[in-house]
């Protein structure tokens, strides 16, 4: 296909998009097996077609003055990947299958438009309705925040340290036929491993025999730091109540040498069901899987009993935008109120556990404060035996307090919040 193909191609899937509420992995997807004839370069330029609009969806409808797909589109080649205006418009010549060639309105756009005068969330690309929390969050920031949740993210990678080292890691995956530069170290997790988006984004990690043989996960960095900052040591007896599939629960294991215990929970007993098969391929014999119970609370033998309670609290992922482009446009306002709630109820299960001289650790992916400093500034409210204590941090970020939140524009990784609290 050629690169006009390619457009149409992306216009017609973001049009499908306009009349399905639907992830759009999963219209891509579904155009993908429905037009056979093209190639996998074909679908990786089509799929960064896609996801590229959505990125940069409100800042080229604002420069293009025209909010459709076409604008989107070409919007992401102009100002996201950097196209020539020149490009653009030749890439419509000599293909039938091509967008019409742009109007003049369009060819004018494309080779002058700016962003002054933009508001805030327009040039940052994140939704209207979320405007005060970006403010309060970012200040005068804010739409260099959101303009960098709005950018591409790379593949990051954990050395599994109960295996591999990231160096043996970083020499396996350097030797990699479908890897054309080497990896390299990630700027502040030891153990991270960075490919950067244009490699990432197509390379089959699932396949190398460096991951069949537990060497590393797929973990953003700033994932791995939070597990740091929650100081698991050897010895300890840990519980991660939210555990889900289970990314920081083998990367507290990791810490931990394999020594103590780690009692991995979650509400939706569905979501662990990876884990066991992840914990055995990474050597990590200290996790015990509890699943929810019908008649007894599966957690209540540990009440008081835990050195570090983690919670990997549900939230809007906001902080993972990068990767998930399309998510902030079908975030609602609801959504949010049902996270909050479920973050209220996931500390108030967690904190009972926690013995005296205890930390419970509390993590989201969101970079909105309803869900961060707020959430733990009313639980601090309701349970006087806690008290924040500072994080021993080595990186740039974003200071709440005691707290801190990590942004792709600070700390080069995905949005994670997190804070740490003793009881008393």
């Amino acid at each position: 296909m050629r690169p006009g193909a390619r457009q149409q191609a992306a216009i017609e899937i973001l049009s499908s998009l306009e009349t399905q509420r639907r992830p759009a992995a999963d219209a891509v997807k579904e155009w993908m097996l429905s037009h056979r004839f093209a190639g996998s370069k074909d679908r990786a330029e089509i799929g960064d077609l896609v996801f590229g609009a959505l990125r940069w969806k409100q800042s080229s409808a604002w420069r293009m003055k025209d909010d459709a797909p076409r604008a989107w589109v070409w919007g992401a080649l102009r100002w996201g990947f950097g196209w020539s205006a020149e490009a653009i418009e030749q890439s419509t010549y000599d293909d039938p299958h091509a967008p019409p060639p742009p109007t003049e309105a369009e060819r004018k756009a494309l080779a002058n438009a700016t962003l002054e005068g933009a508001p805030a969330h327009v040039a940052g690309d994140y939704p209207e309705w979320l405007k005060e929390s970006f403010a309060r969050a970012f200040g005068d920031e804010a739409a260099e925040e959101g303009a960098a949740l709005a950018a591409p993210a790379p593949l990051d990678l954990r050395a599994n340290t109960l295996k591999a080292t990231r160096e043996k890691v970083i020499g396996a995956l350097a030797e990699s036929p479908k890897l054309q530069e080497p990896p390299m170290p990630t700027p502040y997790a030891p153990d991270g491993v960075r490919i950067p988006w244009k490699q990432g984004r197509t390379f089959p990690w699932a396949t190398e025999q460096s991951f069949l043989k537990g060497w590393f996960e797929v973990q953003d960095e700033g994932s791995q730091l939070a597990a740091l900052l929650s100081e698991a040591a050897p010895g300890m007896q840990v519980a991660d109540v939210c555990a889900g599939g289970g990314g920081k629960t083998l990367a507290l294991a990791a810490l931990m040498q394999g020594k103590g215990q780690i009692y991995a929970y979650d509400v939706d007993g569905r979501r662990l069901a990876p884990l066991k098969e992840r914990a055995d391929r990474a050597g990590a014999h200290n996790i015990q899987i509890r699943t929810p119970m019908r008649t007894r609370d599966a957690l209540e033998d540990l009440r008081g009993r835990m050195d570090l309670v983690f919670v990997d609290a549900p939230c809007t992922g906001s902080g993972t935008w990068r990767r998930n482009p399309d998510a902030k446009w079908r975030l609602r306002p609801n959504a949010l109120a049902k996270r909050l709630e479920e973050q209220r109820e996931a500390l108030v299960m967690a904190a009972p556990l926690v013995k005296a001289g205890g930390r419970m650790v509390y993590v989201t992916c969101s970079v909105l404060p309803e869900e961060n400093e707020e959430q733990i500034a009313a639980f601090l409210g309701s349970y006087h035996g806690f008290a924040p204590v500072g994080l021993n941090v080595n990186f740039p970020a974003h200071a709440h307090g005691l707290a801190l939140q990590m942004t792709p524009r600070v700390t080069g990784c995905d949005g994670f919040f997190v804070a740490a609290l003793v009881r008393r």
